[in-house]
């Protein structure tokens, strides 16, 4: 069982980083062998709409053509059994470099003539994490579950099925006192030694389901 983890957060010890450790810390419990990727120590792009891997004279399955920092990682797609991608939410989405990964590592599988018939090869499961400062009472007012869910139906089309898993209200700063803020440190540390730890107890079983082939749609 080979799993490629993606670390989609600037921060490589933050939330999204602690929660993607403990997913990988699950998968290799049951054997599964795990490559992680900081996003951020990475040189590369968003899609740039060449429509390369939409030739009809390209065989496919083909991974996307830009040649920069994530191609040779994308080649890698076509042998692995699994994909863990945790990101941090910036203005309800992704962040800008998890958003680049998923189009490039999606689009040239999306199937123009078909969308219901991916061109990757097989079915494989996809683990999603996201972590953010929303409190999980403003999380549907805020249409996080519409924006979420899209990126979710995306990586389930592509690849077989997709499992999300959240964290809200994380802590921001380490000295609340120093920054902007909407909550007091305490109030953070309190939510955050109420509820981390069962979040992070989530992204484990994450990581073993996805090392034992468990279902993984939401």
């Amino acid at each position: 069982m080979k799993i490629l983890a993606f670390n989609g957060s600037p921060r490589l010890q933050g939330n999204s980083a602690t929660m993607l450790a403990h997913a990988i810390s699950g998968a290799r419990a049951k054997g599964a062998e795990v490559e992680l990727f900081n996003l951020y120590t990475m040189q590369f792009s968003g899609c740039i709409s060449c429509f390369t891997c939409k030739r009809l004279d390209r065989e496919r399955p083909i991974v996307c053509a830009v040649k920069d920092d994530l191609q040779p990682v994308l080649e890698k797609v076509r042998d692995i059994d699994a994909l863990i991608i945790a990101t941090p939410v910036y203005y309800g989405c992704e962040s800008a470099a998890c958003r680049a990964l998923i189009e490039r590592l999606c689009f040239p599988y999306l199937n123009y003539a078909d969308y219901t018939k991916s061109h990757f090869p097989r079915r494989i499961p996809v683990g999603l994490i996201y972590t953010m400062n929303v409190p999980s009472e403003l999380f549907t007012r805020m249409g996080y579950d519409i924006s979420f869910g899209r990126t979710r139906e995306t990586l389930a089309r592509e690849f077989g099925s997709c499992k999300m898993i959240l964290a809200n209200n994380t802590t921001q700063y380490n000295d609340y006192s120093l920054y902007e803020a909407n909550a007091t440190g305490e109030e953070k540390k309190a939510y955050q030694e109420a509820h981390f730890s069962s979040d992070c107890a989530n992204a484990r079983q994450l990581g073993e389901d996805l090392a034992t082939g468990n279902p993984c749609n939401d």
